[in-house]
């Protein structure tokens, strides 16, 4: 429940003032980051208000993604957030203000009235922080991103990890506006929609709403980094360092060698990406085979491997290598479609069907939905699914959400599915699954069995209507 506020909307000037005239005066940001009014005490910073966004996409960062992912996954009412998300696109949200616990805007409404709104998030407690500090300070990585004032996005796995939840849960934020609803209206749908962008700039503005502003965090990391360099030196702890052949030399001043640091040579630059894989060698015997092997699979395993490599090596080079999870390792089962979704001798494909216990055409199935969506599109599948009371919630409320009223199609849900989680158009041939990512997948009937129809949706609308255009037209 939201604890509705009768505020006048002539009180949000000192708590939510536009900061166009002190565009860029915030020297704690570069030039890429969201450019904010920030309070002396570093604990609140104004926004001055965004341009309308035009399309279906509103979030472009993991940030933003996963704030949006949160807020969605979370809301009872998903007509609610469907209005909000447009007057947030329309530009109605003005300046955002952000400080512990509470992010603050005036949202417009189409009539020309206005409605203050706010959004409460229960800071992080001493304890919680001490806690994410001591995390991000064990960790090497977290710290150097986080001084140079970059948030890399497994920092909320490895919060969570610790005890400290990074992004909203399940009645996590709570509303309150104006207009008095008793839950999220379009105003706070609006603002969170809004807090989307704002993360796409500065991610570091998650961690001010959960109670500490950048300058702030930023020393009490540097400080305890240092105390935790002190306590693991070897004087503290007691340990002589063993001498070596060098320790009778001279040293070289501290200033001396910091001074000469810009005269060192530049390390050398990695070596340019290959265009194309390798070729593997070619396993002709000219004859009979050695027992037991298959010159043909054993090439094709080759150039296989050959492919993974450059992609890792793609990968390693890349400039935000290491801020993206990692993807999880494959079953044999999911290797053996992988591979034979590259396969194009028959040979192979017969070879990996027997191998993963499949029929061939069961494999040429499993193939098809890789093709669509690698290990997810597989799962959606094969896999049983049985959604809980929350997500099965949830679902409903994004097919209601998903279309205007009178442009809905007739959905129901098919109470043959083994686990749930899927609808049928009307008499159509064409079916909506619900994957566990959150994801819509649309399928087809053929030949008296669903087959994958093509990749999976965020909105449902948008998966089922390629299929929609292909039905009208048969």
């Amino acid at each position: 429940m939201s604890r509705s506020t009768n505020r006048a909307y002539g009180d949000i000037d000192e708590d939510n003032a536009s900061t166009e005239d002190n565009a860029g005066t915030d020297d704690t940001v570069g030039s890429d980051r969201a450019v904010g009014a920030v309070a002396p005490d570093d604990h609140e910073r104004t926004f001055a208000a965004l341009a309308p966004v035009p399309g279906r996409g509103f979030a472009r960062t993991w940030w933003g993604r996963a704030w949006l992912k949160a807020l969605e996954d979370t809301a009872l009412d998903g007509a609610q957030l469907k209005m909000g998300r447009r007057r947030a696109r329309e530009g109605a949200v003005g300046a955002v203000s952000v400080r512990p616990g509470r992010i603050t805007a005036v949202v417009q409404d189409r009539d020309g009235t206005a409605q203050r709104s706010d959004v409460l998030w229960q800071p992080l407690s001493e304890e919680e922080w001490d806690r994410f500090l001591d995390m991000a300070v064990d960790r090497a990585g977290h710290i150097a991103a986080l001084l140079d004032r970059e948030m890399p996005p497994h920092l909320v796995e490895d919060a969570a990890g610790a005890g400290v939840e990074l992004l909203p849960g399940i009645g996590d934020l709570e509303p309150e506006c104006g207009c008095e609803a008793w839950d999220h209206c379009p105003h706070s749908a609006a603002l969170c929609y809004q807090m989307a962008r704002l993360l796409d700039q500065d991610p570091f503005v998650l961690l001010l709403m959960r109670g500490r502003g950048e300058r702030r965090l930023l020393d009490e990391l540097q400080v305890r980094s240092i105390a935790r360099a002190a306590r693991t030196s070897p004087e503290k702890r007691g340990v002589e360092e063993p001498a070596d052949e060098m320790s009778g030399l001279p040293g070289v001043p501290a200033a001396e060698a910091f001074a000469a640091g810009d005269r060192l040579p530049p390390l050398p630059a990695p070596p340019p990406l290959p265009s194309a894989p390798g070729h593997p060698p070619a396993l002709d015997t000219e004859g009979a085979a050695p027992s037991g092997v298959d010159a043909d699979t054993l090439e094709f395993l080759a150039a296989d491997t050959a492919t993974r490599a450059l992609r890792l090596l793609s990968d390693a080079l890349s400039p935000d290598h290491g801020l993206q999870p990692l993807e999880p390792e494959l079953t044999e089962r999911q290797d053996a479609v992988r591979l034979a979704a590259s396969a194009s001798d028959p040979r192979l494909a017969a070879r990996l069907a027997s191998g993963s216990g499949r029929q061939r055409p069961e494999l040429d199935l499993a193939v098809r939905a890789w093709r669509y969506g690698g290990a997810a599109a597989l799962a959606v599948l094969e896999e049983e699914w049985t959604p809980g009371p929350d997500a099965l919630a949830r679902a409903t409320a994004a097919l209601e959400a998903a279309w205007e009223d009178g442009d809905r199609p007739r959905l129901r849900a098919d109470s043959r599915a083994p686990g749930g989680g899927r609808w049928t158009l009307g008499d159509a041939r064409v079916q909506l699954r619900h994957g566990p990512d959150g994801r819509w997948w649309p399928y087809r009937e053929e030949h008296g069995r669903w087959v994958p129809a093509g990749p999976a949706g965020h909105d449902p609308a948008e998966a089922l209507a390629g299929l929609l255009s292909e039905e009208s037209i048969d």
